[in-house]
């Protein structure tokens, strides 16, 4: 990937760029796909299942998606997410997907350079974003197809590496040396911008040119430095028309917010348990480890402990029938370790013997209080206090974005500016068409950020952003 050293725009220039992506995740790459001048078909002889769609499709043979009114073809679309354009794109390269079915997409790509919108991708890891941070060896949670970018099948890129998808999911690592494969397949790595660091987005009023003419929007001042092979940081500034927010939402782990969470014995990611596996601090004869949270991290973390017989305490807010917990949403033959730790959590009777020995499982439960001592106290609904003494404290409860380099944090741009934002609570405020933020005019959000929470929908994001770009472009006067 490029580095800052060879790349032309760490020169500067007077003119602004076009686009500034920042993030180099599954939205980021999809994105610089689209903005390269890789532009979807609808094939000739394409049959979609989707009566209503496929008569929408008909109506403009020839023409790109990427030339279409999104808005009017996603009409009527129905599925797992709440972006009418995810859904469309997915309907689009993976037609039955949702029905048990293998159809191919109905899409096919021209690679038209002449449409190619000159763009900047930055990111602080590889082109693939967190999931370089993931352990490798780690199962994703989503079907491996379901992984894959426009025009590159992940079960094909598999095959030629010969390697095979572990019930029908792929492995963290295989997924992230995709992602890396992929920007280079599709001859993407010039846009890309690596060990970039982002710490001050700013904007202000559209400005007036040489020719008394007035900008045809605000112009953004991307500020940060690129990490060298030495370790030392350069700085960069960039001029931008639009920025593309694609950082994801795992730069900040969530906390609890409790007395003695700063311990230098509590830890946000299970590679803090892995290390202490193997520097022996915790083992089968040690303290229990205690892990807090009941999401696939937090039962990762469990899985992890088990096959090592460490001892586990696992508590979480939650009862165990409770519909909004995620194994109550898991088929089981399709995840069956995760319904190995639901048929543990579920298991009350502790560290006696029985099939779950070493594993204590603490429904309904807040840790309120850790002490230097390790020492944990944790409080039932009752309000009945039980201390435990332990060796590791694993908090895994979630993730928020860091965007720490927008004025106010990005607040402000949240559906609700009152609340903090969340992913998965309070996104940025987008338009669902354009993906352009309802408050500020050339600032766009995707992944994430934007309430789109899983690789599959992600781009359909990536297409309305694309879709809007191309639409500003042949606004602009000759």
């Amino acid at each position: 990937m490029s580095s800052w050293r060879n790349d032309p725009l760490g020169s500067g220039g007077s003119e602004p760029l076009t686009v500034v992506i920042i993030g180099n995740g599954p939205s980021g790459i999809c994105l610089s796909y689209l903005l390269s001048g890789y532009t979807p078909y609808v094939k000739p002889d394409a049959e979609h299942p989707h009566p209503l769609l496929q008569r929408k499709l008909a109506e403009a043979p020839g023409v790109s998606i990427l030339d279409q009114d999104l808005d009017y073809l996603s009409e009527g679309l129905e599925g797992r997410s709440q972006s009418p354009v995810a859904l469309l794109f997915d309907a689009l390269l993976r037609p039955d997907t949702d029905f048990g079915g293998n159809m191919e997409s109905v899409l096919t790509w021209k690679h038209q350079k002449e449409r190619a919108i000159p763009h900047v991708v930055l990111g602080r890891n590889l082109p693939g974003g967190a999931w370089h941070s993931i352990e490798g060896s780690m199962v994703t949670l989503s079907q491996g197809q379901w992984m894959g970018l426009p025009d590159l099948p992940v079960k094909e890129w598999m095959r030629r590496r010969r390697r095979g998808l572990r019930n029908s999911r792929a492995t963290a690592g295989d997924i992230a040396h995709y992602y890396r494969d992929y920007v280079t397949k599709k001859s993407l790595g010039h846009n890309f911008v690596s060990g970039a660091v982002v710490t001050a987005v700013e904007w202000g009023t559209p400005e007036s040119s040489g020719s008394g003419l007035r900008e045809p929007g605000p112009l953004f001042q991307v500020s940060g430095f690129l990490t060298t092979e030495d370790q030392s940081r350069q700085p960069f500034s960039l001029c931008a028309r639009n920025v593309v927010l694609a950082t994801g939402s795992s730069d900040s782990p969530a906390r609890l917010g409790i007395p003695g969470e700063n311990l230098p014995f509590v830890h946000y990611e299970l590679s803090a348990l892995e290390a202490a596996t193997r520097a022996g601090t915790v083992s089968p004869g040690s303290d229990p480890v205690l892990i807090v949270g009941a999401g696939l991290s937090a039962a990762d973390a469990v899985l992890y402990a088990r096959h090592y017989n460490i001892p586990v305490i696992h508590a979480f807010r939650r009862a165990v029938d409770d519909p909004g917990l995620v194994f109550n949403q898991l088929p089981k033959m399709l995840y069956p370790e995760y319904h190995k730790v639901y048929q543990m959590l579920r298991e009350r009777s502790v560290l006696s013997p029985g099939p779950y020995e070493g594993y204590r499982s603490l429904p309904e439960h807040r840790l309120v209080l850790l002490k230097e001592d390790r020492q944990a106290m944790l409080q039932d609904p009752g309000g009945l206090q039980k201390v435990f003494g332990v060796a590791l404290v694993l908090v895994l409860i979630g993730s928020h974005p860091d965007l720490s380099f927008l004025p106010a944090a990005g607040a402000n741009l949240a559906v609700d500016p009152d609340q903090p934002l969340s992913a998965k609570r309070n996104p940025i405020d987008v338009d669902p068409f354009t993906y352009q933020s309802t408050h500020q005019e050339g600032l766009y959000a995707v992944g994430p950020l934007a309430g789109d929470n899983f690789v599959r929908f992600v781009q359909g994001g990536a297409l309305a952003v694309a879709n809007s770009l191309l639409r500003k472009e042949a606004r602009k006067p000759p």
